[in-house]
């Protein structure tokens, strides 16, 4: 059994938060040479390379983020230990790092999220971004996974997996108005202001289709690209909005929104994007399984 040396631990930490042996040695008040050899020994214990160099700067490996979940994991354990000498105990916690894409309805991530909210044993650490920039961070493993509306393409350099979770209908909704005729798809459209998610969006994608084989250019109130924001814009607009019913959930249930048309054709889809990985996170392997037999 190889001998972790908890010295080794603390200058691997202490690199990995400075991002450089020039920094870290000096903190650490030991020469650059050394703190390299210490650094060596380390994961020769391991077995594994903890940094690689890119463009002159040090980044962790996936071994690398790892073994530094782990090293700041034993020295809370540290710190667990003394405040529970003084009767003043903490539970140690693992931890999830969920990236969501800025334009994904909010209560859909709580949604799939809920199992862990209400766990006290893992911490969770929500990111928001486009999906480009969760990529980049999915990439360099400081995500474990990526919610998304899009699917990501596989290749032979990332191996991405994009993990079906779920696909909601489209509707249109709008106000509750007294007198009010059933609406008519697409006729209405050419007098109803209409708001719609951003051209980047595939069901805006799926909407201009439809629209073009109908030959009715609609009344475009708003484009939003963020599904908070089109949440807000459907409860204020006088005309109708373009949304997935989850996106409004509580609105339809209070009767504020209704149903004005549901699209059989369009669906938006749900996406947990994960990458190749050599040690997966526990924590969201049980969340995926757990989320396959909810459905």
């Amino acid at each position: 059994m190889a001998f972790l040396n908890y010295h080794h631990l603390r200058y691997f930490r202490a690199i990995a938060t400075d991002g450089s042996l020039t920094k870290a040695a000096q903190h650490l008040k030991l020469s650059q040479s050394a703190l390299s050899v210490q650094l060596r020994s380390l994961e020769k214990s391991l077995g594994q390379l903890l940094f690689e160099r890119k463009h002159k700067a040090l980044v962790l490996t996936e071994a690398g983020r790892i073994a530094l979940e782990y090293a700041d994991s034993i020295f809370r354990s540290g710190e667990e230990l003394t405040d529970l000498l003084q009767n003043r105990a903490k539970r140690s916690r693992s931890f999830l790092r969920v990236g969501a894409a800025s334009n994904l309805s909010r209560n859909f991530q709580l949604s799939f999220l809920r199992p862990l909210i209400t766990r006290d044993d893992v911490e969770l650490i929500i990111h928001s971004g486009t999906l480009r920039e969760l990529l980049a961070q999915l990439q360099t493993h400081t995500l474990d996974v990526v919610l998304s509306n899009a699917h990501v393409r596989r290749d032979a350099e990332t191996g991405w997996r994009s993990h079906l979770l779920d696909e909601q209908p489209v509707s249109i909704v709008g106000h509750k108005k007294r007198g009010m005729k059933p609406f008519r798809f697409p006729e209405d459209l050419r007098s109803t202001p209409i708001v719609l998610p951003s051209l980047e969006s595939s069901i805006r994608v799926a909407f201009d289709v439809l629209m073009d084989q109908t030959g009715i250019r609609p009344i475009i109130a708003a484009e939003v690209d963020d599904m908070a924001m089109l949440r807000l814009m459907a409860r204020e607009t006088n005309g109708v909005t373009l949304v997935p019913p989850v996106v409004v959930k509580d609105e339809l249930e209070s009767g504020s929104l209704v149903e004005r048309y549901k699209f059989p054709q369009i669906k938006e889809s749900f996406y947990a994007i994960t990458p190749r990985r050599r040690f997966p996170n526990p924590i969201l392997s049980e969340l995926l399984v757990s989320d396959k037999k909810s459905r």
